[in-house]
């Protein structure tokens, strides 16, 4: 449960947890992609951005001090979500990673931005 000033929003629990463990599996692909060459390696770039920004919004809307922040940093996570899961995609479909290596983590990350977009709508109820 997280507390603001304006009331009680049912926050999942785990989820600033499950979003830190979706950064560093993130944190790990892009080292892998880091060692290799060229568009590998720019993709990477893109992927650590996004991937770890989930989890550092989720970490900010912690600490918000109203409902409309709170909204925004759980929105902004989902967006970076979003955008992570493009980049994973492309990824995968290019073969620069084979799509099965993947695929865990691209259900964590749909499993992510489903969670994130309950809470945006109930936040704004």
């Amino acid at each position: 449960m997280l507390t603001l000033a304006t009331g009680v929003i049912d926050l999942k629990s785990d989820l600033p947890d499950r979003t830190f463990t979706f950064a560093k599996r993130i944190v790990k692909l892009c080292q892998t992609l880091e060692e290799q060459r060229g568009v590998a390696q720019t993709l990477g770039r893109q992927l650590i951005r996004s991937g770890t920004s989930v989890g550092a919004n989720i970490e900010e809307g912690q600490a918000s001090h109203s409902r409309k922040d709170f909204a925004l940093k759980c929105n902004i996570a989902c967006r970076e979500a979003r955008e992570t899961l493009y980049w994973l995609r492309l990824i995968a479909e290019t073969d620069i990673v084979p799509a099965d290596r993947l695929k865990s983590l691209m259900e964590e990350c749909n499993e992510l931005i489903a969670i994130l977009t309950t809470i945006v709508k109930k936040v704004r109820e």
